[in-house]
């Protein structure tokens, strides 16, 4: 691994950093910028379907960057020898917080299909109470971990 990431640091480092800007800035972008537009669809069912597509959209962008960041992240923290340092811990706080979001993802992910089945059936009233737990919780949970994940991946590229 270590002679993977001197041979292609840049690469490893940008698609990591990618990985995080599309998961986090997606996020960050539906939350704060789609869903208070989707807000102003009168029809509810319009609105919940918009929404159910929007959040499926970005679940599936989401998913192979998943996987570029736990594989970078590995190379990289073998790579730079973190493992032997007074800062090897903080990799293993991202990789909780990584690991905490990706279960989060994943309970969203449920979540959305649960609130797609409930929308199918007609039940829009459960579709829209499931959907607010993750606009209103979840969401926002993944947001700020990643935000401090990010800062602690620039904490430890500064070491």
């Amino acid at each position: 691994m270590e002679t993977i990431f001197n041979e292609y640091a840049r690469y490893i480092l940008f698609l990591h950093i990618l990985g995080a800007v599309v998961w986090v800035g997606g996020m960050i972008a539906v939350r704060f910028a789609v869903h208070p537009a989707l807000q102003n669809i009168q029809d509810s069912r319009i609105r919940l379907a918009r929404t159910l597509e929007i959040v499926y959209r970005l679940f599936m962008l989401v998913m192979p960057f998943l996987v570029i960041i736990v594989f970078t992240g590995v190379v990289m923290s073998i790579g730079m020898g973190f493992k032997n340092t007074d800062f090897g811990y903080l990799t293993h706080v991202k990789e909780g917080i990584w690991t905490v979001m990706a279960l989060n993802y994943g309970s969203m992910f449920y979540i959305r299909k649960r609130a797609e089945q409930f929308f199918i059936a007609g039940n829009h009233e459960k579709t829209k109470s499931l959907m607010q737990i993750l606009s209103k919780y979840m969401l926002p949970v993944n947001i700020i971990l990643g935000l401090i994940a990010i800062f602690l991946g620039t904490v430890l590229r500064g070491f």
